[in-house]
């Protein structure tokens, strides 16, 4: 008998084909299939194989993409604080000048916060796009009695297989004795 690897590949399959898990008999999307393209539906009954250095790099990245949008964080607030200073310059000068002046400020000062606001909001939206679907791993083991169940079925067919070919050979009887007793 060939080994059974106990390693499987967590895939989605299409509603339509959703069929019966082979322990509870819900019906499911989320297949588990082995190297050899063997379908398993007894996702909730294994546990994931981590790959350390993969889990590592993407650590490392995770790092490096927060470390770039701090600096992209303070490199804007900065550049907001540069701003809200020359406002102010500009914004005393013209006090100094007229009165008249004020109200085309104030209506400024509103549209640039709304501007700001509307550069806030698409940040936002940004940073909620990540993908939470990549975390999920993809590679399981069944759990030690589930193996050792398929191990037992698999076996189980391969002997019944084995039976009916010895069934079906006619030497396998005895045959008749042909001589005088």
């Amino acid at each position: 008998m060939a080994s059974f690897p106990n390693v499987y590949t967590h895939r989605k399959v299409a509603e339509g084909s959703a069929k019966g898990c082979d322990v509870c008999y819900k019906p499911t999307t989320s297949v588990l299939i082995t190297p050899e393209n063997k379908v398993s539906r007894e996702r909730t009954f294994c546990t994931p194989i981590v790959d350390k250095a993969a889990e590592e790099a993407k650590k490392k990245k995770a790092e490096e993409e927060k470390e770039a949008k701090m600096k992209e964080e303070i490199e804007r607030v900065k550049k907001e604080y540069e701003e809200k200073q020359k406002k102010k310059k500009e914004k005393k000068d013209e006090e100094k000048e007229a009165e008249k002046d004020k109200d085309k400020e104030k209506e400024k000062d509103k549209k640039d916060d709304k501007d700001k606001d509307d550069k806030d909001k698409k940040k936002d939206e940004k940073d909620s796009e990540t993908p939470a679907a990549s975390d999920e791993p993809r590679v399981f083991a069944l759990q030690k009695f589930l193996y050792q169940q398929r191990l037992d079925k698999k076996r189980q067919a391969e002997i019944a297989k084995r039976n009916r070919e010895r069934l079906t050979n006619p030497s396998f009887f005895p045959s008749v004795p042909k001589g005088l007793p």
